[in-house]
């Protein structure tokens, strides 16, 4: 089998602040970022596993891990052949992906992780407030209900949470997502670009 592709996973509660990391990275030559909402939001929703997906997403249902797992690698794919993305040269920054334990085992064989970027944030309140003001910015309305945002951290804890358990510790670099972005940038980068070196293949094809 093909060499798997060079891999970093970012972690942390929603409101933690990875999605403007990720976007960040993103920017940055020689790293792609691949959110989870980009690989659903790119779905061809006319094809077999775009209708698939919608009969769960349409019901409010969580999508199952191996429905998830399919869409992660047509869509990776998809970047490869539009050369987005160069797996002999880039590093790939997963965020919202492996989601669970069962996705993290699923995803192993195609991907070589790192570095896991664990970001933290002891104070849920805050979290909170970040995601609030975010929905004054995004016109999001789930993300002003702060019952709603309790619960989608809640279920962090509950499912995401335990995927860290799945990766060696020697892996996972904890870093505080309190403080300005720049600065919170410059130790992610402190623990990642070490670990950019090197080429890897398309484990795809």
């Amino acid at each position: 089998m093909a060499t798997p592709l060079k891999t970093i996973l970012l972690f942390g509660q929603p409101g933690v602040g990875k999605g403007t990391q990720g976007e960040i990275l993103g920017t940055i030559p020689g790293f792609v970022h691949l959110a989870t909402g980009d690989m659903f939001r790119g779905l061809d929703r006319d094809s077999e596993l775009g209708q698939e997906f919608l009969r769960y997403s349409t019901q409010g249902l969580l999508v199952p891990d191996d429905l998830t797992i399919r869409l992660w690698r047509q869509y990776v794919q998809g970047l490869i052949d539009t050369n987005s993305y160069r797996p002999d040269t880039d590093l790939l920054v997963l965020d919202g992906i492996p989601r669970s334990a069962g996705q993290a085992s699923m995803i192993d064989e195609y991907i070589d992780v790192l570095r896991v970027v664990h970001l933290t944030c002891p104070d849920t309140d805050a979290l909170v407030a970040r995601i609030q003001q975010r929905a004054v910015h995004s016109g999001r309305p789930d993300d002003a209900d702060e019952a709603v945002i309790r619960r989608r951290i809640d279920v962090y804890h509950e499912e995401t949470s335990p995927v860290l358990d799945f990766y060696d510790n020697s892996l996972i670099a904890n870093i505080d997502a309190v403080g300005l972005p720049g600065e919170i940038l410059m130790h992610i980068l402190d623990e990642i670009v070490p670990a950019a070196r090197g080429q890897v293949g398309n484990p795809f094809g």
